[in-house]
């Protein structure tokens, strides 16, 4: 979850006009995946 935040932070950097590695919307896209991960992981364990 910590890592999703990150990516949301990274995604707003993007936003502002200067992309560190992928674009805004993909920062956000992968925001999503590790989220749901996060979510799986807590729920299985």
């Amino acid at each position: 979850m910590g890592s999703s935040v990150v990516s949301v932070i990274l995604a707003g950097v993007g936003y502002l006009g200067n992309d560190i590695w992928l674009a805004s919307t993909q920062w956000l896209l992968v925001a999503a995946v590790l989220a749901l991960f996060g979510v799986y992981c807590k729920q299985s364990a």
